[in-house]
């Protein structure tokens, strides 16, 4: 993007109303809490869930990679939905779904029909879908040059509820096996609850601009119709920093994914209780999102790609201190936690990458093909990591993880050569 084409963006958000903007962006902020508290309240148990209705421990890993497909299936249209009608539309599309979602899994659990877990987890996922569109909305509603923390602050919002989730889940698993409910499915019920509201929210309270609509203000009106999400993706990958963005989202989510279902699964067969897994889940989702200003304010720092190459070190650690683990309740928590902390980093630096970096007509099919590609990477690891899991062990899941990690490197590599190279 051009500094003239930039410059006419942030005038256009400038001249926006101040304070209207700032409440948008609380309520926006709100709802990434309540969003945080559905989606981590119902996963915790999830792979636990598959895999007591199969009998199969491979399956717990199809738990989350359902989950994650339902994202990257939804994230396109979710960006298509943005455009047209506004993000507030497409995050109350998205909280709608997961409501089903919840109700299809409570159904599966409770008739034992397993196709039909699957489907609802599926549908679960478009929840996560829309909270991570929520980062760029955020950045629609910034003021000028505080983009990058704007987007991390609705991040960290979720921290609170990210947190709480997993702490949450062993409550709701109570509460509906006294309800009598099938073990692991009461979580999924208080996660109904939640995004319902969250979705009340977003219908009847905010109000964020069409995706786009200030770019279109600022003279790129009438391009986004003719450039689709996929064209978009090629032209990004084609550029070596429109890459390195591209890379590190989908990176940082894959390893982060791949390693955190299998957790849950790993501590269980070691005899440790839901209530301490739900507590190793926690620190792991707080390394995620509690550091996020700070990694938003590092970008603002020291620019996008040093951050980029921060998360994937913090990430590298956390996957060899994985290999080491075992059953350790010393090291578990510390690489979970680090393997959130990584994610942030490589997911706040890549998101501000990939937006600073691509045109204003580019940007918005550009954000909704990276999530998918993001969602449908991290889903294939999901997959595979009960497969992993059951042949190699834990230290096995981290190894693999290890190995995404080296596309990003080589990503990383090819912008420094580029940054060294004379300008002709």
């Amino acid at each position: 993007m051009g500094d003239g084409e930039m410059g006419d963006e942030r005038m256009a958000r400038a001249a926006a109303p101040r304070g209207r903007n700032g409440l948008q962006l609380g309520l926006l902020i709100l709802n990434q809490l309540l969003a945080g508290v559905g989606v981590a309240t119902g996963m915790t148990l999830a792979a636990i869930l598959v895999t007591d209705l199969t009998g199969v421990e491979a399956m717990g890993g199809l738990s989350q990679s359902s989950s994650v497909l339902g994202a990257a299936i939804a994230a396109v249209p979710l960006a298509g939905l943005a455009v047209r009608s506004g993000r507030h539309v497409a995050l109350a599309t998205g909280y709608g779904c997961s409501v089903l979602g919840a109700v299809l899994v409570v159904a599966a659990a409770t008739t034992g029909f397993v196709p039909l877990v699957f489907l609802g987890l599926a549908a679960f996922g478009v929840g996560t879908a829309a909270g991570l569109q929520a980062r760029f909305a955020a950045t629609e509603v910034a003021s000028p040059g505080f983009e990058a923390r704007s987007m991390s602050f609705v991040l960290w919002a979720t921290t609170i509820g990210s947190v709480a989730g997993p702490l949450l889940s062993s409550t709701g698993d109570e509460v509906g096996r006294e309800a009598g409910l099938p073990p692991f499915v009461g979580p999924f019920v208080l996660s109904a609850v939640v995004f319902g509201i969250a979705g009340l929210i977003a219908t009847f309270a905010l109000r964020l601009p069409r995706a786009g609509h200030l770019e279109s203000d600022a003279g790129a009106a009438g391009s986004d119709a003719r450039i689709t999400a996929w064209s978009a993706f090629r032209s990004a990958f084609a550029d070596r920093r429109g890459r390195l963005a591209i890379l590190a989202i989908v990176c940082s989510h894959t390893v982060m994914v791949g390693v955190m279902v299998m957790t849950p699964v790993h501590m269980t067969d070691h005899g440790l209780p839901i209530a301490l897994v739900g507590v190793v889940l926690s620190i792991h989702i707080f390394g995620m999102f509690g550091a996020s200003p700070v990694m938003g304010w590092l970008v603002d720092r020291i620019g996008a790609t040093r951050v980029i190459a921060m998360g994937g070190g913090i990430l590298l650690v956390a996957t060899l201190l994985g290999v080491v683990a075992g059953d350790s309740m010393t090291l578990i928590p510390v690489a979970l936690g680090l393997l959130g902390l990584g994610w942030s980093a490589g997911l706040i630096g890549g998101s501000t990458l990939l937006t600073t970096t691509v045109s204003a007509a580019t940007r918005v099919p550009l954000q909704g093909a990276t999530d998918a590609a993001m969602n449908i990477a991290a889903a294939t690891s999901a997959a595979f990591s009960g497969l992993v899991l059951g042949i190699a062990g834990f230290a096995g899941v981290n190894v693999v993880a290890m190995l995404v990690l080296v596309p990003l490197l080589l990503a990383g590599v090819a912008v420094a050569r580029g940054a060294r190279q004379p300008v002709a």
